[in-house]
């Protein structure tokens, strides 16, 4: 049976989703679904995704959209490294969180910074949004105390969520050599996840490029 994905390179949830996939060894389907052209809004796309966002999984007859719910699905269904989203409830309970750190607090930081310049006109970074980014980028740091990964000494999935949103404000320019764990660690992810380069760095330069393309000089930290 054949999985298909419906991704946009430069969203970093849905890189995060293909990364997980890549994680896992998984063999999918890549359909891209153009953000910028609004192609989600297609009637064939809401026809899958009545949501229409990106990513969104086909599995037979099951879709699930969020890359939060997809990379711990495809983990769960196809993995077969028991450290990558173990069963173990309290190891399991701690990936989760890191996740929801990343849908919750981390990546809506970056949207805040981010979708205003991409989407509505503007040009420039509110100071309000960039001291939110910094206490999120410190929390990670954190996390990352003693710990080679987010949820511990083993790449897990939350790492696949966490690296898309943090590689993506880098490709913007922002400088995160402050939070020492953080840097050293997002290093290691790119060594550590297959097809890092292609999968995950690619498309985040891609959206670092159109960040960039459209924000005022002198807007960075």
């Amino acid at each position: 049976m054949v999985l298909t994905l419906h991704h946009f390179p430069p969203s970093a949830p849905s890189r995060a989703a293909l990364l997980t996939a890549k994680a896992i060894g998984l063999d999918i389907d890549v359909q891209i679904v153009n953000l910028f052209e609004k192609e989600q809004l297609s009637e064939d796309f809401i026809k899958i995704n009545p949501q229409h966002t990106i990513p969104t999984l086909v599995d037979g007859d099951f879709i699930v959209w969020d890359s939060h719910a997809i990379g711990p699905y495809l983990a769960t269904v196809y993995g077969k490294d028991p450290t990558f989203y173990p069963s173990d409830v309290k190891k399991r309970a701690l990936i989760d969180q890191r996740l929801y750190f990343d849908c919750g607090t981390l990546y809506p930081r970056i949207r805040a910074i981010c979708f205003p310049i991409l989407f509505l006109g503007e040009d420039q970074i509110l100071d309000e949004n960039k001291q939110p980014l910094e206490e999120a980028l410190g929390f990670l740091d954190v996390f990352l105390d003693e710990n080679s990964y987010v949820a511990g000494d083993k790449l897990t999935v939350a790492d696949c969520s966490l690296a898309a949103s943090v590689s993506s404000i880098v490709a913007i320019g922002w400088d995160i050599k402050a939070y020492e764990n953080v840097n050293n660690w997002l290093a290691r992810c790119a060594l550590t996840i297959p097809g890092y380069e292609e999968t995950n760095q690619a498309g985040a330069n891609e959206f670092g490029k159109a960040v960039r393309s459209k924000m005022a000089p002198g807007q960075l930290p």
